[in-house]
């Protein structure tokens, strides 16, 4: 892999949200602060890009029906041009986020019919001119599947992203594997896993064994004494968090990876450790 070929996503809206004193309570979480604080969303997009980001996923992680009943679609399509305000001037290309339903670490409350509410968001997130849908941290396959599905039912480029969960505990490599599998043949160009602690990443990349798509990971930060993000002013305490998140993705790249971010506990400093990586 060449390391021209990279491809840089950026980084997490949650932490950087929080690490700016917004709040992002339950159960909308990052997405409240579209309501609250639109001005830091745009700016976080604008640290993001300023930082070498390519790809830049809108806060739609949860503006879904069941959240935010009365304005949900108002929200995705505020979450779009907030993410295209703050990249403003860059080549940067906007994703569409769309997630479980339930929740990211349990899979046991996946809804027994989910298609319904992704078909929405997934058109929803069309006609609000995004240049690609992102369907990730999924630890339930079968979700994630039919979420695919109505992603690439719209003609948009569709990643397909799977996770195993902070503790790396809640999928296996075995259970991933024919998940990408069948992502491939639907349609996905890029398999991803995200949300996993950056010093497990190598264990879950024998998945991506086998597939001619594009693949990488964004992973989180780790535990907090893993010394790699989490808190704004550790990260300027510490300034080789950065590094020690962009040498675990060295070694993602050493292994045919080629799109990179982060997840949760990185930041702006992460991307640009990343894209040092070239």
């Amino acid at each position: 892999m060449q390391s021209d070929s990279l491809l840089i996503l950026d980084g997490p809206l949650g932490t950087e949200l929080a690490a700016r004193g917004v709040p992002t309570p339950l159960p909308g979480w990052s997405a409240e602060a579209l309501r609250t604080h639109p001005d830091v969303v745009r700016d976080i997009h604008r640290a993001y890009a300023e930082a070498g980001a390519e790809v830049h996923t809108a806060d739609t992680f949860r503006t879904q029906p069941r959240y935010f009943p009365e304005d949900w679609e108002e929200l995705t399509r505020l979450a779009v041009r907030l993410a295209r305000e703050g990249i403003a001037g860059t080549p940067g290309r906007v994703a569409g986020s769309i997630s479980p339903l339930a929740d990211c670490y349990r899979p046991d409350l996946s809804p027994a019919d989910p298609r319904p509410e992704h078909r929405l968001m997934a058109r929803v997130l069309a006609d609000a001119g995004v240049d690609l849908i992102l369907v990730e941290t999924f630890p339930h396959t079968g979700e994630a599947l039919i979420a695919l599905e109505e992603a690439l039912a719209t003609g948009l480029p569709t990643w397909f992203s799977l996770t195993a969960g902070p503790d790396a505990d809640l999928m296996t490599v075995d259970e991933m594997r024919p998940a990408f599998a069948e992502a491939a043949r639907l349609g996905a160009q890029a398999l991803l896993v995200n949300c996993i602690p950056a010093r497990a990443v190598l264990d879950f990349l024998p998945v991506f064994e086998g597939q001619d798509l594009p693949w990488g990971a964004y992973a989180n930060a780790g535990h907090a004494d893993e010394g790699m993000g989490w808190q704004l002013d550790a990260r300027a305490a510490d300034p080789r968090a950065a590094e020690r998140y962009a040498e675990y993705a060295r070694r993602w790249i050493d292994r045919g990876a080629s799109i990179l971010g982060g997840c949760c506990g990185t930041g702006p400093a992460h991307v640009r450790a990343l894209t040092g990586l070239r």
